[in-house]
């Protein structure tokens, strides 16, 4: 199966796979292809790919979870990464027709860092 790799710089950040996602698939790919983040701590979701409405995604979520305050915290500190990436989700699935994701005119497939920055691996499968 296809892997990206994504970079990213922030905690808690919001970036646009579409074409990285579109460049991976089969020329011939017809049916569904499903983006998954293989990471507990980043989400997958498709809405549109404004800057400012990326950030405002960032913000919502910093504010509505705060940094502190949870059990798992004990662990290894990041309990409000999971739990913002459980909000998100961990993947979608897209219609793909010839190889070209079937996008409405607005919708980008963006892949939704929550405890960064790491480096993330992404697998799409095609079906």
């Amino acid at each position: 199966m296809p892997t990206l790799t994504v970079e990213t710089d922030s905690q808690t950040e919001c970036i646009d796979i579409t074409d990285r996602v579109a460049a991976t698939l089969p020329d011939d790919a017809d049916g569904v292809c499903t983006v998954f983040s293989q990471h507990t701590t980043m989400g997958v979701v498709v809405n549109e790919a404004e800057s400012r409405l990326l950030d405002d995604l960032a913000a919502a979520l910093d504010e509505l979870i705060p940094d502190s305050g949870w059990q798992h915290d004990e662990i290894d500190d990041n309990a409000d990464s999971h739990v913002r990436a459980m909000l998100v989700g961990e993947s979608v699935t897209i219609p793909v027709a010839d190889g070209t994701p079937q996008l409405g005119r607005w919708q980008s497939i963006l892949a939704v860092e929550c405890d960064g920055p790491r480096s993330r691996t992404l697998t799409l499968c095609v079906h």
